[in-house]
């Protein structure tokens, strides 16, 4: 009896407890120090793009711009990937160019206007 009320409980607590949901992005968060692949970056950059965009932290004209430049560099804290876009048709020229920052394996830190 003991072994039926233990298994009917956690199949009750399985099924009511809510599922773990990455959040956008979510499969762009790596772990350990191997540096990431150049595409890989690429591609976490431009979600992490969409999700400015799609947050309206980002003008929607964003949504089409690829990035124009990967690099590394050095950083504040040592080396990380320096990811540029690029949209020549920004109303604002001091928001032109969009830089986004990561980890070398990956993981995104900052996006600014500066570069900084």
């Amino acid at each position: 009896m003991k072994k039926f009320i233990f298994a009917a409980l956690t199949l009750s607590t399985a099924l009511w407890t809510p599922a773990a949901l990455a959040s956008e992005g979510g499969s762009c968060h790596f772990h350990g120090s191997k540096p990431a692949a150049e595409a890989t970056v690429s591609g976490c950059a431009a979600q992490r793009k969409d999700a400015l965009v799609k947050s309206a932290k980002l003008d929607a004209a964003w949504r089409t711009v690829k990035p124009e430049k990967i690099e590394m560099v050095e950083g504040k804290k040592g080396k990380e990937w320096k990811v540029t876009f690029k949209d020549p048709a920004a109303k604002d020229k001091t928001k032109e160019t969009l830089y986004m920052f990561f980890t070398p394996p990956g993981n995104f830190i900052a996006s600014n206007f500066t570069g900084q």
